[in-house]
């Protein structure tokens, strides 16, 4: 079966929406216009690098390009793993690495859907409250 010539996924993590294009190319990996080797803080360069070691030197042959909107740093490495590991996986087509992914992280292919709780009257947040005195 012949490969796309362009592939776009998306992965979602908190308020964070990352959109991946893969395309054929030399093994380049852009995040918001900018190189990945360029992203800082690190830890945040190698969460969005784990898909793309677990699949091996199979990437380098692929253009990626990851646009992420919304959140804050930390979700969104995570949205922009999930769409790099999708993307993966739609253009590798190859279950070996999707049940290695699903071993390792099932968040790698799945969104997150969890939330912040909204406030609620009686307190400072979502579940802290002021206490009750009786004397």
């Amino acid at each position: 079966m012949k490969a796309p010539v362009i592939l776009q996924t998306t992965g979602k993590r908190k308020e964070a929406v990352a959109r991946a294009t893969i395309r054929k190319g030399a093994g380049r990996v852009w995040v918001n216009e900018r190189p990945l080797e360029f992203v800082e803080p690190e830890g945040v360069r190698q969460k969005i690098q784990e898909p793309l070691l677990m699949a091996g030197d199979r990437w380098k042959a692929l253009d990626i390009t990851v646009d992420i909107r919304g959140g804050g740093i930390i979700g969104q490495a995570s949205a922009a793993r999930t769409a790099v590991a999708r993307g993966l996986l739609a253009w590798l087509k190859d279950p070996e690495l999707s049940a290695m992914f699903k071993h390792y992280d099932r968040s790698l292919i799945v969104n997150d859907p969890r939330r912040k709780l909204p406030k609620r009257p009686g307190g400072r947040g979502a579940r802290k409250r002021r206490q009750k005195s009786y004397r």
